[in-house]
């Protein structure tokens, strides 16, 4: 190929890296390498090696030729002479695979109906190490002398253990400005000064990590939960994997999760995981599951119970504690096995019930499956419990209410009850989930997203309080983080008696108090729904005071706005019309007014933010999280603490091809 030829490839290729829609995220050139550039690794940590070699039929980037079948790659620590990856890695070399695939180009070409179609070969080489700490460079070369290069990084991490159980709390979609609102609700204050905080302001350790996606600067909860547990960033929907261009979701290179890791290297460890969304959704999947689609709900469920994948992986053999919702994909249908009696035969005590839950022995493996779907909130479950009738949602398949209902705090306290009582000697990793702080963040229900948000932190609390009675604080690292953010913020109060007496949209906007007019709280004063709580445990003893939050986020569809609890159950704040886009629930918020959207038609619920996320931390390694640094460092935080690091230097014998 001649050299100018080359050039216009690469100018092709740098313009369609540059466009909202990609022809493969993290592949700017028609050559591909995952994982990509600027990848940390932790020393020991398995991964697979993907390479594509595309050739564009049409569109901006189009060539003339089939893709390159002959491409070459190599792999060399910075400094010495680069090898071909079979000898490298010391295996053998894999089949040239084959397929194409369509994408748009843009917005314009989706509407037109005009995909453009690209040609590919590729290779992919399974379950391989780095062991040795310093820089690579690995260089997949195609059509002639066409190169693309990823400089890699394995991190020199100290391998000495330092903790001996992690607790890793997720505030699904949490935020600074959350953490303030919640506080502002639940906690009095005296001229200005409050009487009391949150349990976790009071943690030594407060950092921020950033949480892009690897080809976009909004993330979801799959690839965002990823990055925590594996230390490496992906694309939107995908868990434990970079995401190829094959239709097949399970043959995209893997690479191991943290709870992976360290069973592996502890056998005799535990693991457990808590969440109050159905369990095969992202935040709990990723801990085990790999695919490009985080919609794969059998094999997440799966992962948990046999730990499948497509090859010889890793046998973490699923955790000890699985405790949330979703009971569709555990009841046997026509889609799913029946899961309840496989994880019984495994050894597991099946909990439907709070009742259920509190009897498990804890010595034994323990799975609780409390509801179909999401648990109901705190709000529902804690004040306006006729929400939880007429649900037909209990865990069994029936058409009975689950209306016995743990919370997050009663689901993880039993974990660490199961982990201490089976691996106190050898400890464990414990992830638990608030994971309607961010479901009711996109329905606009800022209310019951606070209440989980509180229920949070008062888990938080009760954790600290029960760890110290096992006399295990002081050996277990806590954090408390987000995976991503919303766009809330809280700007004012708002006179709800006045809003509802006025009767057109611009006079009801006056109700707003800002500045010197937002007044105090009156959430903590007792008022007609009061409930008393025991001692240091804080929520609002109010929900429906006469002035109430000034609130939104960033970007949100057509919706009526009256800032008042939703008494009658969870918000649907746009509905869709028969021309397939959302419009404004006139049945949600009657007294307010019309809030014009500014969302694309087709969304109709709110979005997450760019906004960086507070990392709380307490005990061993906690100096570790202060500061602001990338989402992947809080796994390599987690694996230095627990002494993951596989460490190699040079000189000592291959590593290549070693299994467990």
């Amino acid at each position: 190929m001649r050299a100018s030829s080359i050039s216009a490839l690469a100018c092709f290729a740098s313009f369609a890296a540059a466009q909202t829609f990609q022809r493969l995220g993290g592949c700017p050139d028609l050559g591909c390498i995952f994982p990509p550039d600027q990848v940390d690794f932790l020393a020991g940590q398995y991964f697979d090696i993907r390479l594509e070699v595309h050739s564009p039929v049409n569109g901006s980037e189009a060539r003339v030729g089939e893709p390159d079948e002959n491409f070459t790659f190599t792999v060399a620590k910075k400094g010495k002479e680069a090898v071909t990856a079979p000898e490298y890695f010391k295996i053998d070399e894999p089949e040239l695979e084959r397929w194409n695939f369509t994408w748009f180009e843009d917005r314009f070409a989706e509407d037109a109906e005009k995909p453009s179609l690209v040609n590919v070969t590729s290779k992919v080489y399974r379950r391989i190490a780095l062991y040795e700490p310093g820089e690579y460079e690995a260089t997949l070369t195609y059509y002639g002398e066409q190169k693309t290069v990823a400089n890699w990084f394995v991190r020199d991490l100290p391998s000495k253990r330092r903790a001996k159980n992690v607790v890793m709390f997720i505030g699904d979609g949490m935020t600074t400005n959350m953490i303030t609102a919640a506080r502002l609700i639940a906690h009095r204050s005296i001229n200005g000064k409050y009487l009391t905080t949150m349990a976790m302001d009071k943690f030594p350790v407060l950092g921020h990590q950033m949480t892009h996606s690897m080809d976009s600067f909004i993330t979801d909860s799959a690839n965002s939960a990823t990055a925590l547990y594996t230390g490496h960033k992906t694309t939107v929907n995908a868990l434990g994997v970079y995401v190829d261009s094959s239709e097949d979701t399970f043959d995209d290179p893997k690479f191991e999760t943290i709870a992976e890791i360290y069973r592996r290297k502890n056998p005799n460890a535990g693991v457990g995981i808590v969440s109050t969304a159905f369990l095969a959704d992202a935040t709990p999947a990723g801990l085990g599951a790999h695919t490009s689609d985080r919609g794969d709900y059998d094999h997440v469920i799966s992962a948990y119970y046999e730990s499948l994948t497509d090859y010889e992986w890793t046998n973490w053999n699923g955790p000890d504690v699985l405790l949330g919702a979703g009971a569709e994909n555990f009841v046997q249908s026509e889609e799913t096995r029946d899961y309840y009696k496989l994880f019984a035969e495994k050894g597991y005590n099946v909990a439907w019930n709070n009742t259920a839950l509190s009897n498990a022995p804890s010595d034994e493996r323990l799975l609780g499956v409390f509801s179909t779907n999401n648990l109901p909130t705190w709000l529902d479950r804690n004040v306006y419990q006729s929400n939880l009738y007429n649900q037909s949602n209990y865990p069994d398949g029936s058409d009975r209410d689950a209306d016995d209902l743990p919370g997050l705090k009663e689901m993880t306290l039993k974990a660490v009850d199961v982990l201490d009582k089976r691996h106190r000697k050898d400890g464990w990793f414990l992830m638990s989930e608030a994971a309607s702080i961010d479901k009711q963040m996109h329905t606009l229900d800022y209310d019951r997203s606070l209440g989980d948000l509180l229920e949070l932190d008062d888990t938080v609390r009760a954790t600290i309080e029960k760890l110290e009675e096992l006399g295990e604080l002081e050996d277990t690292l806590i954090i408390v983080t987000a995976d991503h953010g919303h766009g809330f913020d809280v700007t004012g109060s708002v006179d709800t008696e006045y809003m509802e007496a006025q009767t057109d949209d611009r006079s009801k906007r006056n109700a707003v108090g800002y500045y010197e007019n937002s007044g105090l709280s009156q959430y903590t004063v007792a008022g007609s729904n009061a409930l008393r709580y025991s001692e240091g445990v804080h929520f609002p003893a109010q929900w429906d005071p006469r002035y109430t939050l000034h609130s939104g986020v960033g970007g949100f569809p057509d919706h009526r706005e009256d800032y008042r609890v939703n008494s009658e159950g969870p918000r649907t704040p746009a509905v869709e019309d028969e021309k397939k886009g959302y419009v404004a629930n006139y049945k949600d918020a009657v007294t307010g007014f019309l809030v014009n959207g500014n969302m694309p038609l087709d969304q109709g619920q709110g979005v997450h933010s760019l906004t960086d996320v507070p990392v709380f931390a307490r005990g061993p390694c906690q100096e570790l999280f202060g500061g602001v640094y990338n989402s992947i460092d809080i796994f390599f935080h987690m694996a230095e603490c627990l002494g993951l690091s596989e460490t190699k230097r040079a000189g000592q014998p291959p590593h290549a091809g070693k299994r467990d």
